[in-house]
């Protein structure tokens, strides 16, 4: 799933969340220009709470 992260903006915003999703059992792929980041492994209730927990709010979007 993907999510839109407008508050990342940098390549320490790019660790916090590969960490934080690393964490809690998923993987993430952050599209940094485009402020996205996709998500495997996780649920997406848990990938918003864990993306949240880490300070970044994110807005999951649809599929395409």
């Amino acid at each position: 799933m993907i999510f839109s992260v407008p508050d990342m903006s940098c390549g320490h915003c790019r660790a916090a969340i590969e960490q934080a999703v690393t964490a809690a059992g998923g993987r993430a792929t952050v599209d940094l220009p485009q402020k996205r980041v996709t998500v495997e492994g996780l649920d997406p209730d848990r990938a918003a709470s864990v993306l949240q927990a880490a300070g970044f709010p994110a807005a999951r979007l649809p599929a395409t």
